[in-house]
């Protein structure tokens, strides 16, 4: 076999396979592109990014890999691993409603915003493997986005992206071509690398600071553990906060929570509980006590002061549950509290538990002490299914693309 196609401990040893198994063995000396995105978890600020609030997101140890080339034709062949091999022609770059939904139209999404900058779309070869959980709520398709875009950039002649632009260029794709109306926190994550806190004052101009910061170096592990529960049937839920949040910003002429003066709306509180019931004004109080939190969480970070980190999150994870209420739908099933209930348990007082993401399902967010991590995976394991408690760290690097 040729040795550019021999597996190597670099990270890239399976995208190195596909593509040798999907598009055939380089040419002895040709140089392939290697392209890194990052999968990403919320680590702070639950709900505040859609009303232009601040969150502190960490990209992980899990990640999309690739590896590409020109292949001169007019079409990007993509090659993942465990899936067909997708074409998409690069003749039109319209969306096109049947892909909606589907990883060409991330493709086609991306080529047409790099054709909007100048650059002249070119077709290549490209083999994508991802350590990414499927369902996780680590936005594996932020990640997909981030790498088509990083080779992109490499392969078509053109200028460079900072970290924020790369990741308004994949936020578009995935809004206008994929048709998911996300907000930016997840773009913005996997592109920065590191603990990226985000200012969302201003949506299309957001804020960025990042922090090279490694939990494990301050005694804890960040360990996310599978519910067991789809978000498939819960988008009314999801879209209801945002939709009450709003409601309240409106009531005072104003489009987001961030606009709102917090005494004007403890002025109208019992107005706001008549027009608009007790579940948006709750809501409402959540915004802005986990608004504070997250900045009080950054600035324990910086100190660093781990104590005061874990005493945040918990606090935090007590508004998602009780002002905020994505933890529970109220019914019977309640998966997301039966898991932190039993994470709770096993932790006796020590670290932090929170609802990660979006809420009612998904995952939980535990930070566990490291002599602790051993028993509490296991018994996380036993209670919810093996594989359910999975451990991460944070990456300090974020999407990029280099040529070997």
């Amino acid at each position: 076999m040729n040795e550019t196609c021999v597996g190597r401990q670099d990270g890239f040893e399976r995208a190195r396979q596909v593509f040798c198994q999907e598009f055939g063995e380089p040419p002895a000396g040709e140089r392939l592109l290697r392209v890194h995105a990052p999968g990403r978890s919320e680590i702070a600020g639950n709900h505040t990014d859609h009303e232009g609030g601040h969150v502190i997101a960490g990209a992980l140890d899990v990640a999309v890999n690739a590896l590409g080339r020109p292949n001169g034709l007019g079409v990007v062949r993509l090659a993942s691993d465990g899936y067909p091999t997708i074409e998409v022609s690069l003749d039109s770059l319209d969306p096109q409603d049947a892909e909606k939904n589907t990883t060409a139209s991330l493709v086609r999404g991306m080529a047409f915003r790099m054709a909007q900058d100048g650059r002249t779309p070119a077709g290549f070869d490209l083999a994508i493997t991802s350590t990414i959980p499927v369902g996780g709520g680590l936005s594996s398709s932020a990640a997909v986005e981030a790498a088509l875009g990083r080779a992109m950039e490499a392969l078509w002649e053109g200028r460079s992206y900072d970290a924020l632009e790369m990741a308004r260029m994949s936020q578009f794709a995935e809004n206008v071509y994929f048709d998911k109306p996300c907000g930016l926190m997840d773009q913005a994550s996997v592109c920065l690398g590191g603990l990226a806190f985000i200012d969302f004052a201003i949506p299309e101009d957001p804020v960025a600071r990042r922090l090279e910061f490694d939990f494990e170096d301050h005694g804890y592990a960040l360990c996310l553990v599978d519910v067991g529960s789809s978000h498939a049937d819960l988008t009314d839920a999801y879209a209801a906060m945002p939709q009450e949040m709003q409601a309240v910003a409106a009531v005072f002429g104003k489009k987001r929570l961030c606009e709102v003066d917090q005494d004007d709306f403890d002025a109208h509180v019992p107005e706001l509980r008549r027009k608009l019931g007790d579940r948006a004004v709750l809501r409402a109080i959540h915004y802005w006590r986990e608004n504070e939190l997250v900045d009080k969480r950054w600035a324990a970070l910086n100190a660093p002061d781990i104590d005061a980190f874990l005493s945040c999150t918990r606090t935090s994870g007590a508004s998602s549950a009780m002002f905020l209420q994505n933890v529970s739908c109220g019914v019977e099933s309640q998966p997301a509290m039966v898991a932190l209930g039993l994470a709770e348990r096993v932790l006796d007082g020590r670290g932090a538990t929170r609802i990660h993401g979006g809420g009612f399902g998904g995952t939980i967010q535990c930070f566990v002490p490291l002599d602790l991590v051993e028993e509490f995976s296991d018994r996380m394991d036993a209670w919810l299914g093996a594989g359910s408690c999975r451990r991460y760290r944070i990456s300090d690097r974020g999407a990029y693309a280099e040529w070997e």
